[in-house]
C-alpha cells in the first residue's frame, strides 16, 4: 500500500511528533543518523530537531498571514527522452527534461505533493532555499525517504528572491534526469532587462551504452579512481589561506583534475545535445538576463556567449556588484544570473566542460543567419573566467558587521587507497556534527587537503565568503581549490539538522557529508 507523509493541506503546526516521525517509516535510521549527529559524550547537547518548536517557530517568523498558497504536484518516474536524436531511459519529473520549473513569489507559500513512481526510495531536496528543517529532503535526516509508490507533501515559506532548483537527495539519482529549476521572483525584477532565460547544464551517461549512475560509482570505487583519489597531503592542507581565489591560468583554473567521470558521452542545455540544440530568441538591443544552474554531477563549466559580454548581477540567488566578464565559471551546484546585450543574428551559448573534453550547446537568436556549429568556440572562453572569489555581496544583503563567535574547521580529504572521501577524517554517515547554537555567528574554515576542487553545499542557509574586505558573495555553494581554504560566515537563524557536503554527486555519496547541527 503507498505510504502517505503529512498531508500537503497541514498548517505548519500540525507536525507529526518526534516519534509519529520515527514511526512513520525512517525508524532506527533516523534514530540513528540524528544520535550520531552528537559528538557522542553523554554530556553532548540535545539536539533541534527537525520537527521541533524552535522550527516551527523559525517558519512562522518567514510567513505572512495572507501569504498566497502555490500547489504543484509532482511525479517521479521512468521515462524515455530525446536528448536531440538520442532517445534514452531515465529517470524524470512528470516525463519530461529538465523537469517543469516552478515559478513562484518570495515570501510564497510552496505546497509540493511528490508521487514517487520509481523503482527506489527518493526525496527532493530544494537547492539554496532557507526552508524549514522538516522539508529539506535529506532521507534518515530530515524525513524518511518516499518508498516506490509513496507520496511525501512538502510544504514552506520562499523567502528569499533569486534562481534556484530541485533535485533528490538520494543515492547518486542526481546524475539522471531528477531536476528542475525553482525560480523565486522578486517584485522588483525586470528594472534592468527586458526578457529572462533559465539554462540548465547537465552532464549526461544515464542510459548511454547501458550505463548508470550507479554503476558508474560502482566502477570508481572497484578502480580506486585509477589512481590515488585525493592525496591527503596532511600538513600541506590549506597552505594557501583566504578567500580561496582561483587560478588566473585560463586552461586550468581548478587545478589538473576537475573531475572524476572524464568520459561524459554528452553535456546538455536545457536537456538537449549541441546536435539539436535549444534556441533562445530575443530582438536585438533587448537585455537578456540569463538564469544559470549548473545540475551536473561531476563537472564544472566555463561559460560564454559569442560575440558578448555578461553582466555578473547574482550568484546562488543572491545579487552581487554587478562584474562584466567574457566567461564565467560555475560549478556544481553554483548558479549565476548574468545580463547580456544581445546584438543582431545568431550567436553561440557554450559551456565549456571545464577540465574534460566537450562542450553543451545552445543558440541565442536575434535575426536571421546561420546558426554557428556546434563546435563554436567563441573567443571569450580562452579568457580567464570570472569566479566568486571576485565577487562582491551588494550593500543590500551583507551581512551585518559581527565578528564570529566561533570557528569551526572543516577538513576535506581522502583515502588514498579507496574511493573514500572524508570531512573532518570521516565518511558520512560516520561524522561529527558541526555544533552550532541559534543566533551565533559561525565562521566554517573549509580546508581542502586534497588535489581535486569540491563545490561545498551547506543546506538551508546561506553564508557570506569571507574577504579581505569581508564582503564577498552571499552563497550557499562555493568552490574550494585544491590545497587552499575557504572561509565563510553564517548566521544560525534557521534551526535544525542541516547537510553540509560536496555537490560532486560521486563525492558526496562517497562520504564527503556532514551535519551542520544546532543544539540547545
Amino acid at each position: 500500500m503507498p505510504r502517505t507523509a503529512r498531508g500537503i493541506g497541514a498548517p505548519p503546526a500540525a507536525l507529526l511528533t518526534r516519534r509519529g516521525f520515527l514511526a512513520f517509516g525512517a525508524g532506527t535510521a533516523a534514530a540513528a543518523v540524528l544520535a550520531s549527529c552528537s559528538t557522542g559524550s553523554s554530556s553532548s547537547p540535545p539536539l533541534v530537531q527537525p520537527d521541533s518548536d524552535a522550527v516551527r517557530t523559525a517558519e512562522n517568523s518567514r510567513r505572512a498571514a495572507d501569504a498566497l498558497v502555490r500547489q504543484v504536484n509532482l511525479r517521479a518516474a521512468p521515462a524515455t527522452v530525446d536528448l536531440g536524436g538520442v532517445q534514452v531511459p531515465t529517470w524524470v519529473y512528470d516525463a519530461q527534461l529538465p523537469g517543469k520549473e516552478i515559478r513562484i513569489k518570495r515570501g510564497e507559500v510552496l505546497r509540493a505533493e511528490l508521487t514517487n513512481a520509481l523503482p527506489a526510495p527518493t526525496s527532493i531536496h530544494w537547492h539554496g532555499i532557507a526552508l524549514r528543517n522538516d522539508m529539506d529532503g535529506m532521507p534518515d535526516l530530515t524525513q524518511p525517504a518516499i518508498a516506490p509508490g509513496g507520496t511525501f507533501g512538502y510544504e514552506f515559506t520562499v523567502p528569499d528572491a533569486g534562481t534556484y532548483f530541485f533535485h533528490p537527495h538520494a543515492g547518486v539519482q542526481l546524475d539522471r534526469g531528477l531536476y528542475a529549476p525553482l525560480i523565486v521572483e522578486d517584485p522588483a525584477d525586470g528594472a534592468d532587462y527586458d526578457l529572462e532565460a533559465v539554462v540548465v547544464l547537465d552532464d549526461w551517461l544515464d542510459g548511454i551504452n547501458g550505463r548508470n549512475p550507479d554503476e558508474q560509482l560502482r566502477q570508481l570505487r572497484e578502480t580506486r579512481m585509477g589512481r590515488m583519489p585525493g592525496m591527503n597531503m596532511g600538513s600541506m592542507g590549506g597552505m594557501n589561506m583566504g578567500s580561496g581565489s582561483m587560478s588566473t591560468n585560463p586552461n586550468a583554473p581548478l587545478g589538473s583534475d576537475a573531475g572524476d567521470v572524464k568520459d561524459y558521452p554528452y553535456y546538455l542545455i536545457n536537456g538537449r545535445t549541441a546536435a539539436d540544440p535549444v534556441a533562445l530568441t530575443g530582438k536585438p538591443g533587448q537585455r537578456m538576463r540569463l538564469r544559470i544552474i549548473n545540475a551536473a554531477a561531476d563537472t564544472a563549466f566555463r561559460v560564454a556567449v559569442g560575440g558578448h559580454t555578461l553582466r555578473v548581477t547574482h550568484s546562488d540567488g543572491y545579487p552581487v556588484q554587478p562584474v562584466t566578464t567574457a566567461a564565467v565559471l560555475i560549478g556544481m551546484g553554483e548558479r549565476y544570473d548574468a545580463i547580456i546585450d544581445l546584438g543582431d543574428g545568431v550567436f553561440p551559448f557554450v559551456a565549456a566542460a571545464e577540465g574534460k573534453t566537450g562542450q553543451a550547446f545552445a543558440v541565442i537568436r536575434t535575426g536571421g543567419g546561420a546558426p554557428p556549429t556546434a563546435d563554436a568556440r567563441p573567443a571569450e572562453l580562452a579568457q580567464a573566467p570570472l569566479t566568486a572569489a571576485r565577487l562582491t555581496a551588494a550593500e543590500a544583503v551583507r551581512l551585518p558587521r559581527r565578528a564570529p563567535d566561533f570557528t569551526l574547521g572543516v577538513s576535506l580529504g581522502s583515502d588514498s587507497s579507496r574511493y573514500i572521501w572524508t570531512i573532518n577524517g570521516k565518511a558520512y554517515p560516520e561524522h561529527t556534527a558541526l555544533n552550532v547554537t541559534q543566533g551565533q555567528r559561525v565562521r566554517l574554515r573549509l580546508v581542502n587537503k586534497t588535489m581535486m576542487f569540491h563545490p561545498m553545499h551547506l543546506h538551508g542557509h546561506t553564508f557570506q565568503v569571507v574577504t579581505a574586505n569581508g564582503t564577498g558573495a552571499r552563497k550557499d555553494t562555493s568552490i574550494v581549490l585544491p590545497m587552499q581554504t575557504v572561509e565563510v560566515d553564517l548566521d544560525a537563524t534557521n534551526p535544525g539538522q542541516w547537510m553540509l557536503h560536496c555537490h560532486n554527486a560521486y563525492h558526496g555519496e562517497a562520504g564527503m557529508m556532514t551535519v551542520l547541527s544546532y543544539v540547545q
